[in-house]
C-alpha cells in the first residue's frame, strides 16, 4: 500500500512499511542521566534486558539508575499478581536508592498481555508516597526517539500548578514582570540547555524552566497561557499534552539544529515575545565561515536518509544548506502540524540553494529503499544499525543514525560536532585508499 500527498511543492509518500528502528526503551540511556534523582524500571522480557545491557555497556563505570522487571512465563500467562510483583520491586528501589520519582517503562510485552500499569501505579504511589510515572515505549507503536516523547508527555501532568520559591534559581524576577513565561521541552545535556538559555537571554528573553529538569523536584511550573517551545522534532505527543492538558501555547518554530535552524528558532521566539532579534545574522554567518573546510568536502556530495531517529527532516534541511544533495528523506513518523515551521524552512532552503525538494517517505519500506539506493548511488546513507553493515559490505558509505542522539548537535556552538559526524567517513575513505 502506498499513498502520495503533495503540499505546497513538498511531496509526502507513505509506504506503510514496518518500523525498522532502534528500540524506544533506549530512551532510558539518556533520560536517566538527565533526570538525576530518577529511577527507571523497564518492565519486559529478558530480551529487553539484554538490549539495555548492550546499549548501556559503554557506561560500565557509572552507576546506572535503572533496572529490569523481567516477565516470566507465569507473568505472561497472567498467573501471577502483577500488583504484588511490582510492589515488591518498588519497595526494593525505594530502600536501595530512594529516588524522587520512579518511571515505569512499558515494553511490547506489557502491551500484548494488556498489563494495567496505569491502574497499578497510583495504588503503589499512595502506599509508599513516591511518585510513579508510567510511560509506554514499546517498539510496536513507537520509533526509536519516541520513547522520550512518551516519558515527557506523561511528566507534563506532574509539573506543578503553583510556583515554588526554589523552582528555578536562574530565573531573574525582573524578567517575570516583563514577559510571559517560556518553558522549553526536550532532553538535552545541561551544557546545551545553558547555551540555548544564554542565546535567548541575549535577546532579552528569559527561560523559566525546562521539561525535563535536571531534578524531578525542579519540574517547571506550568499554567494556562504559558508559552512552550520544543528543541527536538520527535516530541509531538509532549507538545499535544502541554497544549491540551495544561492549556499552554505552543511556539511552532523550526528546531535549533544547524546555524540556520538555530537562528530561525530564536527569531520565532523573539517574534512571539515582540522582540527584535539582535545580531543573529552576523552570528550565523560567522558559524558558516568557520565551517569552510567541512563545507568544501561536502560540495556536490549526495546523501540518502533511510529513517530511524525522527531528526531526518531537520538534518536534511541543514545538510542541503551545506551544499549536499539529498535524494530521499525516510522517516518512521511525521506529525506535519508539529513540524510545520521545519517543513517550511526545508522548502525555503531548497529554493535558496536552487536544488529540488527531496521526497519525504513516511514509514518507508526498506526493500524498496535498497533498490533506490542501488539506482541513485548516494555518497552517504544515514541509517539504523540493522542496515549499516550490510550496506557497507556493498561499498556504500553509511553513518548510524543513533549517533546523532548521543552527541551535542543543538545551537550555534555544536554545529562542528554535527558536521564532524557527517564528514567522518568521507574524510576517512581517501586515507584508506592511500593505504591500499
Amino acid at each position: 500500500m502506498k499513498t502520495i500527498e503533495k503540499v505546497e511543492s513538498l511531496i509526502f509518500e507513505c509506504e506503510t512499511g514496518n518500523y525498522h528502528t532502534f528500540c524506544p526503551i533506549s530512551c532510558v540511556v539518556w533520560l536517566y542521566q538527565k533526570i538525576e534523582d530518577s529511577f527507571f524500571l523497564v518492565i519486559g522480557t529478558k530480551t529487553c534486558g539484554y538490549f539495555l545491557q548492550n546499549a548501556l555497556g559503554v557506561m560500565i563505570f557509572a552507576e546506572p539508575r535503572y533496572a529490569m522487571a523481567e516477565l516470566q512465563e507465569n507473568d505472561i500467562s497472567a498467573q501471577s499478581n502483577d500488583y504484588e510483583e511490582l510492589r515488591k520491586l518498588s519497595i526494593d528501589i525505594k530502600k536501595d536508592r530512594n529516588p524522587s520519582v520512579i518511571i515505569w517503562i512499558g515494553t511490547c510485552t506489557t502491551e500484548i498481555i494488556k498489563m494495567d500499569l496505569e491502574g497499578i501505579a497510583p495504588k503503589i504511589e499512595i502506599e509508599f508516597g513516591i511518585p510513579i510515572v508510567v510511560a509506554r515505549a514499546n517498539g510496536l507503536d513507537y520509533a526509536f526517539t519516541q520513547g522520550e516523547d512518551t516519558v515527557l508527555a506523561a511528566m507534563t501532568q506532574r509539573c506543578p500548578e503553583k510556583e515554588s520559591l526554589n523552582s528555578n534559581s536562574d530565573f531573574d524576577s525582573n524578567f517575570q514582570s516583563e514577559q510571559p513565561s517560556l518553558v522549553l521541552f526536550g532532553s538535552v545535556p545541561s551544557t546545551v540547555s545553558s547555551q540555548l538559555n544564554l542565546e535567548l537571554k541575549q535577546q532579552s528573553i528569559q527561560v523559566s524552566g525546562w521539561l525535563p529538569a535536571q531534578k524531578y523536584t525542579e519540574l517547571p511550573y506550568l499554567k494556562k497561557g504559558f508559552y512552550v517551545c520544543g528543541v527536538n522534532p520527535f516530541l509531538s505527543r509532549t507538545a499535544t499534552a502541554l497544549m491540551r492538558r495544561r492549556k499552554c501555547k505552543l511556539i511552532g518554530a523550526p528546531f535549533p539544529i544547524g546555524p540556520d535552524g538555530t537562528r530561525a528558532w530564536i527569531e520565532k521566539i523573539c517574534l512571539t515575545f515582540n522582540k527584535k532579534p539582535q545580531g543573529l545574522e552576523e552570528k550565523e554567518n560567522k558559524v558558516w565561515k568557520d565551517l569552510k573546510n567541512h563545507l568544501h568536502l561536502l560540495q556536490g556530495k549526495s546523501i540518502f536518509f533511510m529513517g530511524d531517529n525522527l531528526l531526518e527532516i531537520s538534518l536534511a534541511r541543514f545538510l542541503i544548506r551545506c551544499g549536499l544533495i539529498v535524494y530521499e528523506i525516510g522517516i518512521p513518523y511525521i506529525d506535519k502540524r508539529y513540524q510545520t515551521a521545519e517543513l517550511s524552512l526545508l522548502r525555503h532552503t531548497c529554493k535558496k540553494m536552487c536544488v529540488p525538494i527531496p521526497r519525504i517517505v513516511e514509514k518507508p519500506d526498506n526493500y524498496n529503499q535498497i533498490q533506490r539506493i542501488r539506482e541513485l548511488k548516494p555518497d552517504l546513507v544515514i541509517t539504523g544499525m540493522a542496515h549499516a553493515n550490510p550496506l557497507k559490505a556493498r561499498g556504500i558509505n553509511t553513518k548510524w543514525s543513533v549517533e546523532f542522539i548521543f552527541i551535542q548537535i543543538h545551537g550555534f556552538l555544536n554545529v562542528k560536532n554535527l558536521l564532524d559526524l557527517v564528514t567522518r567517513c568521507l574524510r576517512l575513505n581517501p586515507s584508506l585508499e592511500v593505504l591500499g
